[in-house]
């Protein structure tokens, strides 16, 4: 996140994109042995590893300190594999879905960060600032499996996978607005361009949610136009969300989610203030 020291009002759209490095799995129970194991999206779900993503953002300045913000990222991704080496059970919603070997398999993991807060500039000069956030980071987490899937019935914690049989199990979740708090600056060392930086942090552990995400971003924004701007920036980002699932008592542990999200690389945007 970015100030302007030189305006009262003022609202600045910017849209890019950037490369993401990412690793997903999730822990699960394997129904012939007993045990939990871990599947790696990427690995044994072919999910897309890399990718290029885009994100948006939109900060209002309503006078020389002040600031509220809006941005949003994403990672959708959906693979197919013909047959499931080894078969595994997990628990959308508080059903139970069994997936055999040999099974053919599509996967769907996707997942959105929208991030609303508000900035002050403690600190700052004619041509420099630096500032303290605070804020909210919302995640809308989307897992679907395809194909040959089969429901369980649980009678008497004994699980029963042997009819039943389905297409499709999905699980939405969105979790808590989850806070963060970070640091931003930015230092106008030459006529019309600009270095910017930001850090956000947040960590949360409540119930069977534990959470984290770190937002490191350095770059250089150069005036085209009075009005267009364009940014070139090197950004670390990563998100860790791990929630352990249970049956309908709540006595049966069946899968744990690991969903790492982590990239260390460029990021081209343009803006337009008004």
């Amino acid at each position: 996140m970015s100030s302007i020291n030189d305006v009262d009002n003022q609202v600045v759209l910017r849209i890019g994109g950037f490369y993401s490095n990412s690793n997903s799995s999730m822990n699960v129970t394997n129904p012939t042995l007993g045990q939990d194991f871990k599947i790696d999206f990427e690995e044994d779900l072919k999910l897309e590893e890399s990718q290029f993503l885009p994100f948006f953002e939109m900060i209002y300045h309503f006078n020389e300190r002040h600031s509220l913000y809006i941005d949003w990222k994403q990672l959708h991704r959906t693979a197919e594999v013909v047959g499931i080496t080894t078969p595994f059970q997990v628990n959308f919603e508080d059903k139970i879905y069994d997936i055999k070997a040999g099974a053919k398999l599509k996967t769907t993991l996707n997942m959105d960060i929208a991030r609303l807060g508000y900035g002050y500039n403690f600190y700052q000069g004619n041509n420099y600032s630096l500032g303290l956030s605070v804020g909210l980071h919302t995640m809308f987490i989307k897992t679907g499996f395809e194909g040959d899937i089969g429901a369980c019935i649980e009678q008497d914690l004994v699980l029963k996978c042997d009819q039943l049989p389905l297409n499709k199990a999905v699980d939405e979740s969105v979790t808590a607005p989850l806070p963060d708090i970070g640091l931003y600056g930015d230092y106008e060392f030459s006529p019309g361009f600009r270095f910017t930086a930001h850090a956000q942090y947040f960590y949360i552990k409540l119930d069977d949610l534990k959470g984290r995400l770190i937002d490191i971003r350095a770059g250089v924004e150069a005036e085209i136009t009075e009005n267009w701007h364009m940014t070139a920036a090197f950004n670390y980002y990563e998100v860790d969300v791990d929630y352990t699932q249970r049956t309908n008592s709540g006595d049966t542990h069946v899968a744990d989610y690991n969903l790492y999200y982590s990239f260390i690389g460029p990021m081209l945007s343009v803006s337009y203030r008004f």
